[in-house]
């Protein structure tokens, strides 16, 4: 079977097996994408969504708006050509050199200390966090105080410690976020909901000529 043929029957099991669903053909593409990449249909029960988060991710797209993420996993696992079409970057800032000689000198995670690098030129981009609780923690943080707009948070840091949650935190927030509730997450998935925005970004473009 061709790539294509294989997700196209991937995406008929998972609507078979998922029946009555509930979301609306705006958020379950999104969610049908994250089933997809993790086999765990936990997802359609856990997920949330916040904020017209799904149209404030797409218009971050077309308007090429930064992309960070936490872990070079998810950079890696995000889908380029999409993004690039509309003059957006996807980046991820943990291996920087002045990331990690903050993270020594402050006694922190270099995923903390990436988020900060990060805010100055994350206004109206997106902030993907599919591994550090402490990522989410102080994205939150800078939030609050006004030292960054985000348009959009996916918050699925996964783990035991501080993973739930952070994720709880978040979900207070009148921000736009997708997250879920619990500890399951993971750079995967969370490359996955970018991939699922990009691609219906993508549809636009292509449905205006």
């Amino acid at each position: 079977m061709k790539p294509q043929e294989i997700e196209d029957l991937s995406f008929k099991i998972i609507q078979d097996e998922a029946g009555d669903h509930g979301f609306d053909d705006e958020k379950w593409p999104i969610v049908r994408r994250m089933i997809h990449t993790s086999a765990d249909f936990e997802y359609i029960k856990s997920v949330r969504f916040n904020g017209n988060a799904v149209e404030k991710g797409i218009k971050a797209i077309r308007q090429g708006k930064q992309i960070f993420t936490d872990t070079n996993m998810a950079r890696v696992g995000i889908r380029k050509k999409e993004i690039t079409q509309f003059g957006g970057q996807v980046r991820c800032l943990i291996a920087d050199p002045e990331v990690a000689k903050k993270a020594k000198e402050t006694g922190t995670t270099r995923a903390l200390a990436a988020v900060d690098m990060a805010c100055d030129e994350l206004s109206g981009g997106i902030y993907v966090v599919g591994n550090a609780p402490t990522a989410l923690l102080r994205l939150m943080e800078l939030i609050r105080e006004g030292n960054a707009s985000p348009a959009l948070v996916i918050g699925f840091p996964v783990g035991f410690v501080n993973a739930a949650e952070s994720k709880d935190e978040l979900m207070e927030m009148d921000i736009p976020y997708i997250t879920n509730k619990g500890r399951k997450g993971g750079s995967n998935v969370a490359a996955s909901i970018v991939n699922a925005l990009a691609i219906e970004a993508d549809k636009r473009l292509k449905a205006e000529g």
